[in-house]
């Protein structure tokens, strides 16, 4: 394995020094954007073996979490979740370490847990950045990359220049730690339903005799109708307006019995839009038969605040 050492001896001494924790795919491609950028990079990785590909381009190989946490003034990590971060900044050797330097958290958690590593953080005298990366690794290091940042603005500012060497644009979205961690559970909802969606889109054409490549034109069709859509409906939401002038709840309704109608025919699974119909009835029940779809927000927002009263 390789050694560690504190400062390359083909770098000039105040080259910036960058460690990055966990090198699953998103990791390296960071670890190899700071290469790309000149920066001294220090790598650490639980799993041996994948920092090969980095080393060779200049890194260096860190033997323990503490060690590679004392090269520089600024940990990046980017591991599976909070709970796999934890178990390494949490290590008793690790935190002594990283006291009076900044921790720049790119996993992807939720909110609670960035603003509990925040608290910890603050109680060790670390200093705490909660992040998220809205782009896949192939954008990293290019203008496509997308960065969100939430915590202490001078802190995100003091470093802002080597987070700007990742590529992309760096969104700084709030003092409160959490908002990052929102915006990408959010974010990630929109993602993840929609492919979800799409999955039993291609399995009813299928159904049909439709192949996915016969499909997938007109799916990308649909797909372009929904960003001027999102900006119409937040006005909405956020005014209380719900208009639903142009397509009434009642006749999304409609439209939802007839799919589950159609995918229950062929024994294909329906519950995912099941529970959209079955939220869309209830808003009709309530009264809102003329209102828009999102008038569903609020219905969700309701059984929030009934929960939490529980």
């Amino acid at each position: 394995m390789p050694t560690y050492a504190d400062e390359p001896a083909d770098k000039p001494a105040d080259t910036p020094t960058v460690t990055v924790l966990g090198l699953g795919p998103m990791g390296r491609a960071l670890a190899g954007a700071f290469l790309d950028a000149g920066v001294r990079v220090t790598v650490w990785n639980r799993t041996p073996g994948r920092d090969q590909e980095l080393v060779a381009r200049g890194a260096t190989a860190a033997a323990s979490p503490a060690q590679a946490v004392a090269a520089g003034a600024l940990t990046i990590v980017c591991v599976v979740n909070y709970d796999a971060a934890d178990a390494v900044l949490r290590q008793d050797a690790v935190t002594d370490a990283l006291k009076g330097r900044t921790v720049v958290n790119l996993t992807a958690d939720t909110p609670a847990r960035a603003r509990d590593t925040a608290d910890w953080a603050a109680a060790h005298g670390i200093r705490y950045l909660d992040g998220a990366i809205m782009t896949p690794t192939t954008t990293i290091g290019t203008p496509d990359a997308v960065f969100l940042h939430s915590g202490p603005e001078e802190l995100y500012r003091e470093h802002r220049p080597v987070l700007d060497l990742l590529g992309g644009t760096h969104t700084h979205l709030g003092e409160d730690i959490g908002r990052a961690a929102a915006y990408d559970i959010a974010l990630l909802d929109i993602f993840w339903t929609a492919m979800a969606g799409y999955a039993h889109a291609v399995a009813m054409a299928r159904a049909e005799g439709i192949t996915a490549r016969e499909l997938a034109p007109f799916a990308q069709g649909i797909g372009a109708i929904l960003p001027p859509l999102f900006e119409e409906f937040a006005g909405d939401v956020d005014d209380g307006t719900y208009s639903g002038e142009l397509n009434p709840i009642t006749s999304a309704v409609s439209s939802m019995a007839h799919i589950v109608e159609a995918s229950e025919s062929h024994g294909i699974e329906a519950g995912m839009i099941r529970a959209a119909e079955g939220l869309a009835r209830r808003v009709v029940a309530l009264g809102h038969g003329t209102d828009g779809f999102m008038r569903v927000t609020e219905l969700l927002g309701r059984s929030r605040t009934t929960h939490s009263r529980q």
